[in-house]
């Protein structure tokens, strides 16, 4: 059986030192701002790239490149080596279908590779979390078409909650109308949105304030694991005297926080996930400026392992 090499791309999120320590090959996508191509060798900080649009400059975001993908992927199969590739949603960019296409053309040129590339319908550390329990599997022994069989069965189980800050990025992608910005930001309201079945972030609700709509999404990431001995949460998450235990909550894997530059924010989430899950294993990231350009500053997601997508 030949050795596999477990990669992704950029929009996974992983940590910089999970990826160096376990080998991910990483498949940048690209993001434009004031005239200037970053996501390869040219990148801003977080800080830089956050503070540009809370400046006013708006970042356009394109997908992987053919012609890195081609090359990534040659270098990995004339070493002798598979690829499983876990590759950033389809509904979410053209991404998945450039690396499905380039795995392709070179599978059909050396008849003797393999290539299988896993669409996550997911992002960020959704998407991250499928690439964590890849290695998990892998280093327990399982083989690349196993791995990808069992992905596959278990994509609605990586669920995302999420919610912004600021109205106006959902506006400009097409997610809510000029008015309902408009409207939503004068009042306060907060939206909370999940990545659904088919791999598109969807509306899932709305709050009034912003620290209830971090508390709500940690209240519905608990409702997506799957309570027991009906425990309830409290209204005020932090202030909750109970905690829940989620029978096979996180299968191996950790609850994941990230942000858009909103770290403090980001610390209190994981205060709330810890007070009410027990024994969780909470890390935190910030979002990757190809999906941060859509979200904005301030936005705030939980990827974890789920019962489905839809509970």
């Amino acid at each position: 059986m030949k050795d596999f090499v477990i990669t992704t791309d950029s929009n996974s999120d992983l940590l910089p030192d999970y990826i160096s320590e376990k080998g991910i090959v990483i498949i940048p996508h690209y993001y434009e701002l004031n005239n200037t191509v970053y996501g390869d060798e040219v990148n801003l900080t977080p800080k830089e790239f956050y503070d540009s649009m809370r400046g006013g400059l708006m970042p356009t975001t394109m997908a992987s490149n053919p012609a890195v993908i081609h090359s990534t992927f040659l270098k990995l199969i004339t070493e002798g080596k598979e690829v499983l590739h876990i590759s950033f949603s389809s509904a979410l960019s053209g991404g998945c279908s450039n690396v499905a296409a380039g795995a392709r053309e070179l599978c059909e040129e050396y008849t003797d590779a393999k290539i299988i590339v896993v669409d996550s319908l997911n992002a960020s550390l959704g998407q991250g979390l499928m690439v964590m329990k890849a290695v998990e599997l892998k280093e327990a022994g399982k083989g690349i078409d196993e791995i990808a069989d069992w992905l596959l069965k278990h994509l609605s189980n990586f669920c995302v909650q999420f919610t912004v800050n600021d109205l106006f990025h959902l506006q400009r992608g097409g997610r809510i109308s000029k008015v309902s910005a408009f409207v939503g930001s004068m009042i306060n309201i907060k939206p909370v949105l999940v990545v659904n079945d088919e791999g598109k972030l969807v509306p899932a609700g709305t709050v009034r304030g912003r620290k209830k709509s971090l508390s709500t999404i940690v209240a519905n990431m608990v409702k997506q694991m799957g309570e027991v001995d009906n425990t309830t949460m409290a209204e005020n998450t932090a202030a909750a005297e109970n905690t829940v235990t989620i029978e096979g909550s996180a299968a191996g894997l950790p609850i994941c926080v990230v942000h858009g530059d909103a770290a403090e924010e980001a610390e209190y989430v994981a205060r709330l996930i810890k007070e009410t899950v027990k024994d969780s294993n909470v890390i935190i990231n910030v979002i990757s400026p190809s999906i941060g350009a859509h979200s904005g500053p301030g936005a705030i997601g939980i990827c974890f392992w789920g019962e489905n997508r839809n509970s």
